[in-house]
């Protein structure tokens, strides 16, 4: 069954309120993934407060990425029932409430039920938010603004844990959720207002029909392809810094802070992330792929080599460049192959990311095992070259076969 929606006849965002609403859009970004991170600076904390090991306290974070996985799943499909900007703004409400239930939580099964539940509702934004931008703006600033989105899901990563590390050392872990509740209160209230209506919920379609699309990005081969390198995306992002922060501390006997000074540096690398609309409209959607994917993969390959301090930072956010490249062109390529079911597409799409993000860990601890701090770079740089040749594989058949590919 095809969607009814006819996405020429949508109204694009006027465009003297696009910077605005970009602004309102990365921000929200920010904020919400936020929470994905900032139980690290946690666990030897809630280790100690509630007499369990540090790995047990790990649960905190592994839960809500695995919920939020889920929660992207589903929820770009219930928002072309309902309606994108409402599923954004009551899931931002729900968020609110249940962060600042986290900080209420008085045992540790209670909490980690609560950051299920909180990584299903910061689910509400990223999928919808993404498919928003291909439906309400223009085509030419479609790359540019998920470029933008990117780079504040990208710098969460480190502004989640730099903000749960000083309000903790400051008052105490509970405020750190207390602080989040209030900040996603306002922050739907500010989408809310900001945020032009889609006009796109499909009250015609059952939400069981929607799901039924799912299909499209399990049987059309670009979209298969394009599915295949999202799982190995975020994977070596999240799996590069575990090894990286081993590498750091048996090699150069760096302390946890130290560590994440290094980690840090890798903001400059996603500045890259916003112009790559640009680099799309210059130089293509290939070219701008495989130049990301090369970056990302050039860094690694150093970074397993060098044994200059220099060296392995330079080449870390060298890496970082690549994939603040890779992540908003891939997002931006899966919305244009979905066609009029780019909400499915993007949702599986950002769904099969955070499954990458959360076996990144796991493969980078397992290799490590092995007894050389190095050899995850080499893994996961081979990884990625095999994604290059998958890219070559989908711009070959968007070239020759994308309208049969979608129409069938």
């Amino acid at each position: 069954m095809k969607v009814t929606h006819d996405v020429e006849n949508i109204d694009y965002v006027k465009l003297g309120n696009v910077n605005i609403i970009t602004f309102v859009l990365f921000w929200t970004g920010l904020v919400v993934l936020c929470s994905l991170y900032v139980t690290i600076p946690l666990l030897p904390k809630l280790s100690e407060i509630y007499q369990i090991s540090v790995s047990q306290a790990a649960w905190a974070g592994s839960i809500f990425s695995i919920c939020f996985a889920v929660g992207c799943l589903f929820f770009g499909a219930i928002s072309d029932r309902y309606g994108k900007k409402n599923v954004m703004a009551l899931g931002l409400v729900g968020l609110a409430i249940v962060t600042f239930m986290i900080g209420l939580s008085d045992s540790f099964s209670q909490l980690v039920v609560l950051r299920g539940i909180q990584g299903g509702l910061a689910a509400t934004f990223s999928p919808v938010a993404l498919t928003y931008v291909g439906v309400m703006y223009p085509p030419k600033k479609r790359v540019t603004t998920i470029g933008i989105i990117s780079s504040g899901f990208l710098i969460a990563g480190i502004v989640g844990q730099l903000i749960s590390s000083f309000i903790t050392a400051l008052i105490n872990w509970n405020t750190v959720f207390f602080f989040f509740a209030i900040v996603y209160i306002f922050t739907s209230i500010f989408l809310w207002i900001v945020i032009p209506k889609d006009g796109m919920a499909a009250k015609d379609q059952d939400l069981f029909a929607i799901v039924r699309k799912f299909k499209i990005s399990f049987s059309h081969k670009p979209l298969i392809l394009c599915n295949s390198i999202g799982i190995m995306v975020l994977l070596t992002f999240v799996g590069m810094y575990t090894a990286l922060g081993y590498y750091l501390s048996t090699s150069f006997q760096f302390d946890d802070q130290k560590i994440f000074y290094v980690r840090a540096a890798g903001i400059f690398g996603i500045i890259l992330s916003p112009f790559t609309g640009k680099f799309v409209q210059k130089f293509g959607m290939k070219k701008v792929l495989t130049f990301g994917m090369l970056c990302s993969i050039i860094g690694l390959f150093f970074m397993g080599l060098g044994q200059s301090l220099p060296i392995i930072i330079f080449m870390s956010i060298l890496f970082v460049c690549g994939i603040a490249i890779i992540v908003p062109s891939m997002l931006a390529l899966v919305g244009q192959l979905g066609g009029n079911e780019k909400g499915v597409a993007t949702s599986i799409y950002t769904f099969i990311l955070f499954i990458g993000a959360s076996l990144g860990p796991i493969i980078a601890t397992f290799i490590l095992k092995t007894g050389s701090s190095t050899m995850p770079f080499f893994v996961f740089g081979a990884i990625l070259t095999v994604g290059i040749v998958l890219s070559i594989m989908i711009h070959s058949l968007t070239a020759q076969h994308i309208e049969k590919e979608l129409t069938n």
